[in-house]
């Protein structure tokens, strides 16, 4: 089963503080969406919303077209799978996935073959007969992933599942959570402040901010083409050089810049890597000033010969990049003028 998501106007306030501020969202069925923000920003709150956990101030939760608002968690086609997982240690991995079966009074028979059926799935088939402490933390975290989807929920809300994953599991867990979530065809909508595993995972991602939503959109427009500076900057590193109008271009510190305007100040972003020696905006000559290895790229600080004291950085690919005291045209690609913090 799977099913499509509204929210609409939600407004929530715990006392005098407003956590979040009239957001409106619609996730389509059978869609991963991640909610990415730092802490504090609203996007737990909004889980815990769609969850039943917590009943909103103002505004509707609407589930495959029932307005489920004012529904407890019980009543939801929905089900939860938080970071630190809740396995039962004196439970066998088999009775731990039918453990949501049996509370819904499906018989021994059918929960046994069903929850061996997901056990299968994340393969973890042959340690049915296991306990949780038998395991290593990547396969206590599929077992609750089996538990979760055993119930055959509609929605699937995920809680920063990977939070307690070191860096290599925590990448292996990406690919298998996404590959799960086409194969069951299940509304994913998962929490997290990790912007690496937003990418990996999710076919929107929807980056909030201090109870609002900044932007909505694929990884790929969240990154590249960012609505406000506040998603620019949390999603990886960025260059941020002030520009004002020029006619209907852009002046930058170190000269005109080739991009249309439309107020009369601004700010032009570009990643590093989009930084380089070709590309569809010139940034003029500039000299390399420090230069560092990491592996996949040249971590290269540039300095415009027209702003002194200015710093560019560029990660360049391997064996490409300039000698100290170098100068060099640099150009960019996938630059973007943004105007406020605030997307539209």
């Amino acid at each position: 089963m799977t099913a499509e998501v509204r929210f609409e106007a939600i407004h929530h306030r715990f006392g005098n503080f407003t956590a979040l501020h009239k957001v409106d969202l619609t996730i389509a069925a059978g869609e991963f969406i991640v909610l990415l923000g730092p802490s504090g920003c609203g996007k737990t709150t909004l889980l815990s919303i769609l969850g039943g956990f917590v009943t909103p101030t103002e505004g509707k939760v609407i589930i495959n077209g029932k307005d489920m608002t004012h529904v407890p968690p019980r009543g939801r086609p929905t089900t939860t799978m938080f970071q630190d997982y809740a396995l039962f240690p004196h439970m066998t991995l088999l009775d731990n996935v039918g453990f949501g079966l049996r509370m819904r009074g499906v018989g021994k028979s059918e929960r046994r073959t069903r929850a061996q059926e997901m056990l299968e799935m994340v393969g973890l088939g042959d340690k049915a007969s296991r306990r949780p402490h038998e395991l290593s933390g990547g396969q206590r975290q599929r077992v609750a992933l089996a538990r979760a989807l055993a119930v055959s929920p509609d929605v699937l809300l995920l809680d920063e599942p990977l939070g307690a994953l070191d860096m290599k599991l925590r990448r292996q867990m990406q690919d298998e959570l996404k590959a799960i979530q086409r194969r069951v065809g299940t509304t994913f909508v998962h929490v997290t402040h990790d912007q690496e595993e937003a990418m990996a995972v999710a076919d929107r991602i929807v980056v909030m901010n201090q109870g609002r939503i900044e932007h909505c959109g694929s990884p790929e427009d969240v990154y590249l083409r960012p609505a406000s500076l506040f998603s620019a900057n949390f999603m990886g590193e960025m260059n941020r050089i002030p520009v004002t109008a020029n006619g209907q271009n852009a002046q930058s510190p170190f000269g005109p810049i080739a991009m249309t305007m439309t107020g009369r100040e601004g700010v032009l972003c570009i990643r590093p890597e989009n930084i380089g020696f070709s590309g569809d905006v010139s940034l003029g000559p500039a000299r390399l000033v420090e230069s560092g290895f990491f592996g996949t790229h040249h971590r290269c600080h540039f300095e415009p010969l027209a702003a002194e004291g200015t710093r560019i950085v560029a990660h360049l690919p391997q064996g490409s990049q300039p000698g100290i005291g170098q100068n060099v045209e640099l150009f960019a690609t996938n630059a973007v003028i943004l105007r406020d913090e605030v997307a539209a």
